[in-house]
């Protein structure tokens, strides 16, 4: 019970900044929707979808393997190798970028702005090479350094967009003046929004040179290639499992008419930042449970562990799940313009696309602690491939809402091909019938107060209450063994 309390501290702290932070990137979605339209939000969140692409691409499950290598050599090698291979890609992908900017910008069709290449360019290249410092700070279990950078970062990022997009076009109205600025200050475009991302990234890469400025530099060929061999499954992986995640925007631009598609792309992002409270608990979980789980491998009780932490985390996930069902008509607000609220609908399915997700990263336990990184590859290979096909299949006909099932398809065959293949090579004894009892029913009280009751707030939260209450109920036992201490 004690490793359960330090991986719920652990959760807590990192959450503090992924929760947070996303909850405060959240509330910015209001001011998008109110200062651009739907096609202009549609093109901020294409260009994004490219931004996760390439971030998985530039760390190539660098990260993981460094977890996998520093719990067996405890030794400044692995950082120093890990952090000096992804120093050179970085360079040598923004070499490459900065030279074709222009061409990349034609064929991602911003030609008219390729300033907006620019500045994520930059700020993909500064996101990868902090990436094994900030596996170095939860490695050394530095929660609270990680929280502080990692807010930072967001606290840059919003009070920039609040200034450029808020205050200095409300000043200019008022009658100040910004000289030659004023035209474009006074109507800002969305090219703001990545030129406050590019600032605070640079910010960040300052705030993380303590963790590594007095390290020893060395590169170790030898360990490298074995980080390489034991990354390379995570890469592909995670390569799909982007796909999986925001290659539905690209597609809903290519196989929707060009004269709706891009306001398709609008309606569907701001819906989809609403199901954000599902995956701000799954960023949070994987950044405590991921060294939890290589930590906590060598121990007689590790599986019996494992089922445990699926326990918790199912039940807690059933519960964010329930509470956003039930206050969905509050939760819409947050899109300011109304003509995207057409999308809500998507929302559910969303919602369990992501539950979904969050139980095959906990289940991913088994292949990961075994060095078997190669079916994580094959199941996101075969996630990708059914978001990819199904896509295709039901955009032209069900438009956005085809991205939605088509995702929760692919997670959920993840989810199930994950937990079919570990138990026959390292069985964990997870409680199925508690599992799918939470599962089942948050979805059918969800359903109830959004077919039934929508808008209803006392009768919704009142499920959410009773379910809360049952939770409690068949937990009781656990509960008190994590919390009270025993006499």
């Amino acid at each position: 019970m004690a490793t359960i309390k330090k991986l719920l501290s652990q959760t807590a702290i990192y959450g503090l900044s992924s929760v947070l932070g996303r909850v405060l990137n959240f509330l910015l979605v209001p001011l998008y929707t109110m200062v651009f339209d739907k096609e202009e939000y549609g093109q901020v969140a294409i260009l994004y979808a490219y931004v996760a692409i390439f971030n998985v691409l530039l760390s190539y499950g660098m990260e993981t393997s460094f977890f996998n290598f520093i719990n067996k050599k405890a030794n400044t090698k692995v950082f120093s190798t890990a952090f000096i291979s992804l120093i050179g890609t970085s360079l040598g992908f923004f070499a490459f970028a900065i030279t074709f900017n222009k061409d990349i910008s034609i064929l991602l069709g911003f030609q008219d702005h390729p300033e907006y290449i620019s500045y994520l360019i930059w700020v993909l290249v500064f996101d990868a090479i902090t990436v094994i410092p900030f596996a170095q700070l939860r490695y050394q279990n530095k929660a609270f350094t990680y929280a502080i950078i990692k807010l930072t970062n967001i606290g840059i990022t919003i009070a920039l967009n609040l200034l450029l997009l808020l205050v200095i076009p409300g000043l200019i109205r008022e009658g100040y003046s910004f000289g030659d600025y004023n035209a474009y200050l006074s109507n800002p475009g969305i090219g703001v929004i990545f030129l406050a991302n590019l600032i605070a990234s640079g910010v960040t890469i300052l705030m993380i040179v303590p963790t590594f400025i007095n390290i020893k530099w060395e590169f170790d060929k030898a360990l490298w290639k074995k980080m390489i061999s034991y990354g390379w499954p995570i890469l592909i992986g995670g390569t799909a499992g982007i796909i999986n995640e925001a290659m539905d925007r690209p597609l809903l631009l290519w196989l929707l008419p060009s004269e709706t598609a891009v306001g398709e792309i609008g309606i569907y992002a701001a819906n989809y930042k609403i199901s954000i409270f599902m995956t701000l608990f799954i960023q949070a979980f994987r950044m405590g449970v991921e060294p939890f789980f290589f930590a906590k491998a060598k121990d007689k009780d590790a599986k019996e562990t494992y089922a445990f932490v699926m326990n918790y985390f199912v039940a807690i996930m059933a519960v964010i799940f329930l509470f956003i069902m039930v206050n969905l008509d509050v939760f819409k607000h947050f899109i300011r313009n109304e003509e995207m609220w057409v999308g809500l609908d998507v929302v559910p399915i969303l919602l369990f696309a992501n539950l979904s997700l969050g139980i095959y990263i906990s289940l991913s336990v088994w292949y990961k602690i075994n060095e078997k990184t190669k079916y994580g590859a094959i199941f996101s290979i075969i996630g990708a491939i059914i978001t990819l096909a199904l896509n295709i299949w039901l955009i032209p006909t069900m438009g956005f809402y085809g991205s939605a099932w088509a995702t929760l398809a692919a997670y959920g065959s993840m989810a199930l091909l994950s937990y079919i293949v570990g138990q026959r090579i390292y069985p964990i004894p997870y409680d199925l019938k508690r599992i799918s009892l939470y599962l089942g029913l948050s979805v059918f009280l969800g359903l109830i107060a959004y077919k039934l009751f929508y808008g209803n707030l006392i009768v919704g939260n009142s499920l959410l209450l009773l379910f809360i209450i049952m939770l409690a109920f068949f937990e009781s036992a656990s509960l008190r063994s994590i919390f009270v201490k025993n006499k």
